[in-house]
């Protein structure tokens, strides 16, 4: 009995080890965790440390007063309306990038990220002359009582134009790879628009439009330069807290500064963690439907 030998050519050849581009694990993963340490941990660790020199008593006296509620509530919720705002229009701004052809087409998306390049300060000047009351859109409301800047309203308009390209940027790419089989499908089963959307659209679009909300809400919180010169900066009524901080500062009162920007950095914290549990639970969700 005679076994059978294969051809040299078809015989298994070891394998050469590929060469990545980067380095290793451990090289790239060391320069990582250096990277992050140098720019995002040690700095935050410093504004905590500071803050712990503080009593509670001299802590709590910080963040507490009724100027500094103010102007959490203020900032907070203006941030939380604008990124809703800004979930709501960037995904129609989206849509209407992604699923329809029309002239003017890229002058619109390029237009769409103006307020990524625009120094802040230029855009809340911009703004604030446009909604003054005898800017141009401010004096078609003035006369109806509704005053656009010098006020919340000013806060929330500057949040919204910040933030709007988080929002587009982000759903825009998925609605790109979104299968529009589905949809076809959808229709020829009978779904109405509004079923084919919440059913189908949604689901797969939702993760994407949870990240542009989370990033959207992060900026605005943060914003100064745009928003202090529509604000009117009137303590208790449109007093946001960043420049609440940069008061403290200017007072040289750099305890409580940064304690009342350790508050911000807690609450916003916990905010992102909170945004980002729900975008796991939606990942599962959708991936769980999908099986």
């Amino acid at each position: 009995m005679t076994t059978a030998t294969l051809p040299r050519s078809s015989m298994a050849t070891p394998r050469r080890p590929t060469r990545r581009v980067l380095p290793g694990f451990n090289i790239t993963l060391g320069y990582t965790l250096l990277y992050l340490s140098l720019i995002v941990l040690i700095p935050l660790s410093a504004l905590v440390f500071k803050t712990f020199s503080m009593s509670w008593a001299q802590f709590w006296e910080a963040v507490a007063s009724p100027r500094v509620l103010a102007a959490y509530r203020l900032s907070f919720g203006a941030s939380l309306i604008a990124a809703l705002v800004n979930v709501v229009f960037g995904l129609l701004v989206a849509w209407v990038l992604v699923r329809y052809s029309f002239p003017g087409k890229k002058i619109v998306d390029a237009l769409v990220d103006l307020p990524f390049a625009l120094p802040t300060a230029v855009a809340g000047i911009s703004l604030t002359a446009l909604l003054a009351d005898n800017g141009w859109v401010g004096q078609v409301f003035a006369p109806l009582g509704l005053q656009l800047a010098f006020n919340p309203n000013g806060v929330v308009i500057a949040l919204i134009f910040i933030g709007l390209p988080f929002v587009v940027r982000t759903v825009q790419p998925v609605l790109e790879d979104a299968e529009k089989e589905l949809e076809e499908a959808a229709s020829s089963l009978g779904a109405t628009r509004w079923q084919t959307f919440s059913r189908v659209i949604l689901p797969s679009i939702a993760p994407a439009l949870l990240t542009g909300f989370a990033m959207a809400f992060a900026r605005a919180v943060g914003e100064y330069g745009s928003v202090i010169f529509i604000a009117g900066n009137m303590p208790m009524v449109s007093e946001i807290t960043p420049l609440i901080i940069i008061a403290k500062l200017e007072q040289y009162d750099y305890a409580g500064a940064t304690a009342v920007a350790s508050v911000m950095l807690g609450i916003s914290f916990v905010l992102l963690l909170v945004i980002n549990a729900l975008q796991a639970w939606q990942r599962q969700r959708s991936g769980g439907a999908m099986a």
